[in-house]
């Protein structure tokens, strides 16, 4: 390539020669094709969407959102203050509409849907938004949601799953807000793989990414397996062919004995992540009486509600040089 250059440079001073320069140009193409020929394929999504080789891509994501009053207060500062990216609500709950209300005030904020197809509280419970005689696999003897996924998957076909996850997105898209993702509760929607199939299959009919997960990654595919999803060969091909982007991981804020310990546990889980495009979800909420009459899990979810915005987490993702991003955002990149 130099000497080509450096020849042609030297004719086309001293001799003007048209022939000369087309040739070199005809060459400086085919070494321009060879470099991009010779570009390395991208390892993960993160650098698919065109996100820094090597870097930690982080969507710090607040799920059951609407489930309570708690909830809605909790995440408002959270996303308004840039302390985390994204949420997601949960349409059967009480609370949803009023946080779909504040969704279309912020049209810049990446709010989501939680499909929700368990209500897993003994003492506060939901049901579905289809008519519960077209979905009664999805119904409990109390005529609401199964408490436990197993429950689910036990009673429920796909059919009946597309209907009330379809239903959900309806009812958001009539209350004037078009979600930008739909996620799972509980990962109902990995129950079974006709579950995935229907959960994938209505986020490209809608043009919503769905929180897909790259399983083609055998320790990822394991990992889901572990904490019983029955992740085959058949989900992985379903992965395979589904259109729009993946998730290299998706994984569960740590619990903690105190709120150091959460905070302390969680920096050990940003440092054990390897580099790509990661979900991190959590369920924040701000403590009152009435959070503790419905889960036994209410400190753990205050401690989520102020620990991003705590400046020791803070400085710490500086640190570590984390990117954040959004669904909003991976989507443009996307469509690029």
């Amino acid at each position: 390539m130099k000497t080509i250059n450096k020849h042609s440079f030297k004719f086309s001073l001293i001799l003007f020669s048209l022939s000369i320069l087309s040739f070199t140009g005809c060459e400086t193409k085919k070494e321009n094709e060879k470099v991009v020929m010779n570009k390395p394929e991208p390892k993960n999504w993160a650098e698919r969407l065109g996100y820094p080789a090597g870097k930690k891509v982080i969507i710090l994501h607040a799920d059951d959102i609407g489930m309570c009053e708690e909830a809605n207060i909790a995440v408002k500062p959270m996303l308004t203050n840039k302390y985390i990216q994204s949420a997601s609500i949960m349409m059967p709950c009480k609370n949803a509409e009023e946080f779909v209300q504040w969704a279309k005030e912020h049209p810049n904020m990446d709010i989501g849907l939680h499909l929700t197809l368990t209500s897993e509280w003994q003492n506060y419970r939901w049901g579905p938004i289809a008519d519960p005689k077209e979905v009664p696999g999805l119904v409990d003897p109390d005529g609401k949601f199964w408490h436990e996924v197993p429950d689910v998957a036990k009673h429920a076909s796909a059919e009946e799953v597309e209907k009330e996850i379809r239903a959900q997105i309806e009812k958001s898209i009539a209350l004037g807000y078009r979600p930008n993702h739909i996620d799972t509760h509980m990962g109902t929607l990995y129950g079974r793989p006709d579950y995935v199939e229907v959960f994938y299959k209505v986020a490209e009919d809608y043009g919503i990414p769905a929180s897909a997960i790259d399983f083609s990654n055998p320790q990822v595919a394991e990992a889901a397996r572990t904490k019983g999803y029955p992740i085959n060969d058949a989900v992985i091909e379903i992965v395979k062919n589904y259109s729009l982007p993946k998730l290299d991981m998706m994984v569960g804020a740590p619990k903690g004995a105190t709120y150091k310990e959460t905070i302390d546990n969680f920096k050990q889980l940003i440092k054990s992540i390897p580099p790509g495009l990661t979900e991190i979800y959590f369920h924040p909420s701000v403590k009152t009486d009435n959070l503790k009459t419905i889960t036994n899990s209410w400190q753990q979810r205050e401690w989520e509600s102020k620990m991003f915005g705590d400046p020791d987490l803070i400085k710490f993702f500086e640190e570590e040089g984390i990117i954040f991003t959004n669904w909003k955002e991976i989507m443009k990149r996307f469509k690029k």
